[in-house]
């Protein structure tokens, strides 16, 4: 059976690149995450190729040499695949198709292609198919290879051009369309907010695969798909959860990750909605992960683009059971990052404590300070709801009693 499902899996090989932008180690955590990418998407990476230039070519995005050696690791060892990390110009997909002559992808279309994949309702289907037509359009004459129009000549320039014009207005009428389909079910779901009532809203934000669709399991006591791959979840899911005897609205989002492509930040606006209305953000952070503070930085980045980075936010630190320490030499380095934290008053000594604003830590997978969590939520929540109806002040005590 295993064999089997490895036989599945796409050969890959990853490409990218170490500039002014990205030192050496940037580049590494960015080719580590393409390589989770195209294990989400069904791909088994075989090689990393990395190389130091200033400026992408314009033309190959690397250089002559270094295009060589893949293609030569690509001749060599069946890859069916090559993903750069970084967005490539339709003009640089081409001709790197045409000397590997292998499928050709870029961070973008790998993103796009999970989605696809993920996308389970109508709205998901259609903001993923916006994403993907409005990325498809300027690509649109790579496609027409089989005509080989490249080569020119005599009857091969008008009926070339004219059917990829025919099917440039044919993508530019689905965009219109899916926009009008999309701006339709914001109504509605913008209807369906408005019908809440006046509970209090709390989103669960966060980089992907941190757990949120886990620790909404938990709390709403709901069947939230989780997986341990990035983006098992696209729909926004919004349930009624009652900690104590206080209601509140708890929903899960879209996880977050870094170069998050433009196409994809403009068709999930309408999906942030439920982070935009919120009354209060609980901001999930892998704890585990190496480089979780570039994840907050990203995560708050986007919220600050759709306006959300002000709102009451709870940081919550998930994972400690999977927390390892890192090997650093400083000695000043070891006493803030290196030691293992067992007890959640050693992790209230961390650094993460003292900036995040009194953060919670917590093992969503093992239920570690589920209770903790819940009596702080119900806190925080509780001030929010009395500051909106301050005669109802009797109804909830000060802490939570169960």
């Amino acid at each position: 059976m295993i064999e089997e499902k490895s036989l599945e899996f796409e050969k890959t090989v990853l490409v990218g690149i170490i500039n002014f932008r990205q030192d050496e180690v940037q580049a590494k955590e960015y080719l580590d995450e393409l390589t989770f990418l195209a294990f989400t998407a069904g791909g088994e990476v075989m090689k990393r190729f990395t190389q130091k230039i200033d400026l992408p070519n314009p033309k190959t995005f690397i250089g002559s040499g270094k295009l060589q050696e893949v293609l030569e690791y690509v001749t060599d060892n069946d890859i069916s695949t090559v993903v750069f990390d970084d967005e490539l110009t339709p003009a640089q997909q081409g001709n790197i198709e045409k000397i590997l002559k292998v499928k050709v992808l870029d961070r973008t279309g790998l993103i796009l292609d999970i989605f696809a994949q993920r996308a389970q309702t109508s709205y998901a289907r259609n903001q993923v198919e916006l994403a993907q037509y409005e990325y498809l359009l300027p690509r649109l004459k790579g496609l027409w290879t089989h005509l080989e129009r490249q080569r020119g000549g005599i009857g091969m320039r008008g009926p070339g051009e004219t059917e990829i014009e025919t099917d440039r207005r044919i993508v530019r009428d689905k965009i219109s369309l899916l926009k009008k389909k999309l701006i339709t079910i914001d109504r509605q779901m913008s209807t369906q907010r408005g019908n809440r009532g006046a509970l209090v809203r709390v989103a669960l934000v966060g980089y992907t695969n941190v757990g949120k669709s886990t620790l909404m399991n938990l709390i709403a006591k709901s069947k939230v798909f989780a997986e341990n791959k990035l983006f098992a979840t696209l729909d926004t899911t919004v349930r009624k959860v009652v900690i104590g005897n206080l209601p509140f609205l708890l929903s899960d989002t879209v996880g977050f990750i870094r170069k998050l492509p433009t196409q994809l930040v403009e068709s999930f606006k309408s999906t942030l909605d439920e982070v935009q209305e919120a009354d209060m953000l609980l901001h999930v952070v892998d704890i585990s992960h190496p480089n979780f503070e570039q994840h907050i930085d990203s995560v708050n980045q986007i919220l600050k683009e759709i306006k959300s980075l002000d709102k009451p936010t709870l940081m919550v630190f998930n994972k400690i059971d999977a927390y390892e320490n890192e090997p650093w030499d400083e000695a000043e380095l070891i006493e803030q990052r290196s030691v293992l934290h067992y007890t959640l008053e050693e992790w209230q000594q961390t650094w993460m404590h003292r900036m995040n604003g009194n953060a919670l830590f917590i093992s969503a997978l093992n239920k570690d300070n589920l209770e903790g969590f819940r009596e702080r939520v119900y806190k925080e929540v509780r001030e929010i709801h009395i500051t909106r109806f301050p005669y109802n002040d009797f109804l909830y005590p000060e802490g939570l009693k169960e």
